[in-house]
């Protein structure tokens, strides 16, 4: 039976990249389910206060560290707090439209069209859509290091 909770757990871990592509799945709650299972299901007194407080804090910075990508860009470009909560819903819509393409390219023409509605100034937009596909690819490189450090960090923990 400890063989199907490997696989459950590698599964999560899995998961949690493709929550990277599609934002309705969330990458923490699945690397977390990865994390319990082996707790509750395949051994339960190994992983250490160090190793949860640690997964934690690195679960937080992973949460903060797509919303202060987003933000951080389509601030330094000029957006608005208008285009930010745009850019965010349009990346979940367009995680389902035309995906992987979608999660790219939906964002960008939403908040395109939305500075220009705001400042009717095609630069500008322009400007801060491209601002908001940086942002989005810099949290996701961003999510990805820092996943990877975790499942290494559990791995870790687990043979040692």
């Amino acid at each position: 039976m400890e063989f199907v909770w490997w696989g459950v757990t590698i599964i999560l871990f899995v998961l949690s990249f493709v929550g990277i592509i599609y934002p309705i799945i969330p990458s923490v709650v699945a690397i977390w389910g990865g994390f319990l299972v082996y707790q509750f299901l395949i051994n339960s007194g190994e992983l250490s206060l160090w190793f949860w407080i640690s997964m934690g804090l690195l679960s937080a910075v992973l949460i903060a560290a797509d919303i202060i990508a987003n933000s951080y860009f389509v601030k330094k470009y000029g957006g608005s707090k208008i285009s930010e909560t745009i850019a965010a819903i349009a990346t979940i819509v367009g995680s389902f439209i035309l995906p992987p393409f979608g999660i790219i390219l939906v964002p960008f023409v939403a908040v395109l069209i939305t500075e220009y509605v705001l400042h009717k100034d095609t630069k500008k937009a322009a400007k801060v859509g491209f601002a908001t596909v940086i942002g989005f690819l810099g949290g996701s490189v961003a999510k990805i290091l820092i996943q990877i450090l975790m499942i290494i960090w559990f791995f870790i923990a687990v043979v040692l």
